[in-house]
């Protein structure tokens, strides 16, 4: 048959290396799909963060000045000491802690700073963070925190690396509604093809793909698709002889079409169930 013969879409040999980098494995054994921010924003976060800390340090000057008149020159400068403590590092920390791992910054790209396991990070994950953050940021006027991050899939810091932490990008795009439909000369391939869950990030690409493709150029939309078809390859047999497009086209369609049979099926398995569910034994009092 044609369809176990493709000559376009070669098998590629498994997953990429950062989809499996993006998985984090609760203390459950449970393998979770999450996107860490990215080197820019979280570069971003941190120069908004250091504005407000400065900001803070600022404040804390002017009011230690306004009583220069009354202090002398020691208190004036240990006084600056405790300010500049607590600006870039009891801010830091107290901020973090009360906001569950946001800051300013963080709130602003939308992240949040979340334990390896995903969990949420505590008072001593804060502490760690800010006091490296004090020789990594501060002392290295943040050269050390960018190699450090650029060196790593999830852009952490010495600071999360000692802490066990990364960031988290929380927003997701608003869903929009799919018209996926199986181009008609894929519907007999429909009927036999078993295509396989995709990884999160993977299908992700793919719907990203298929939706901006009208905007791309001729050329990058054939590499780009060329490129997650190969990806995408070991997960469908058999593989049809038809163009990368359509062929991602066809494998989101199929995936659509077998949730939404999925979802039914429940649906309908609860909708029976719901009369013996909420029916009371017999000679119940009803109260």
């Amino acid at each position: 048959m044609a369809q176990d013969a493709p000559t376009v879409i070669p098998l590629a040999a498994g997953r990429r290396a950062d989809e499996a980098s993006d998985a984090v494995v609760t203390g459950e054994a449970v393998a979770l799909a999450v996107r860490p921010a990215g080197f820019l924003w979280r570069a971003l976060s941190g120069v908004i963060d250091l504005a407000c800390s400065v900001a803070v340090l600022i404040g804390l000057i002017v009011i230690i000045t306004s009583f220069g008149d009354r202090l002398d020159n020691a208190v004036q400068n240990a006084l600056s000491v405790v300010a500049v403590v607590l600006a870039f590092l009891a801010y830091p920390i107290v901020w973090e802690v009360a906001s569950h791992g946001r800051s300013v910054g963080r709130f602003a790209v939308g992240a949040r700073i979340v334990r390896d396991d995903g969990g949420a990070a505590g008072t001593r994950h804060a502490f760690v963070r800010a006091l490296s953050g004090v020789v990594e940021i501060y002392a290295t006027l943040g050269g050390l925190a960018v190699i450090v991050a650029l060196l790593n899939g999830r852009s952490k810091r010495i600071g999360d690396l000692l802490a066990g932490t990364y960031a988290q990008y929380e927003r997701v795009p608003a869903l929009t509604p799919s018209l996926l439909a199986m181009p008609p000369q894929l519907a007999a391939w429909a009927q036999v093809a078993d295509v396989a869950a995709l990884p999160d990030p993977l299908a992700r690409r793919v719907s990203a793909l298929l939706a901006q493709q009208a905007r791309l150029s001729p050329q990058a939309r054939a590499g780009l698709s060329a490129e997650l078809a190969r990806e995408v390859a070991p997960f469908v047999h058999p593989l049809p002889a038809v163009d990368a497009v359509t062929f991602l086209w066809a494998v989101s369609a199929a995936r659509r079409a077998r949730e939404v049979r999925t979802l039914d099926g429940e649906a309908r398995r609860l909708a029976a169930l719901t009369p013996t569910l909420a029916r009371r034994p017999n000679a119940f009092p009803d109260r």
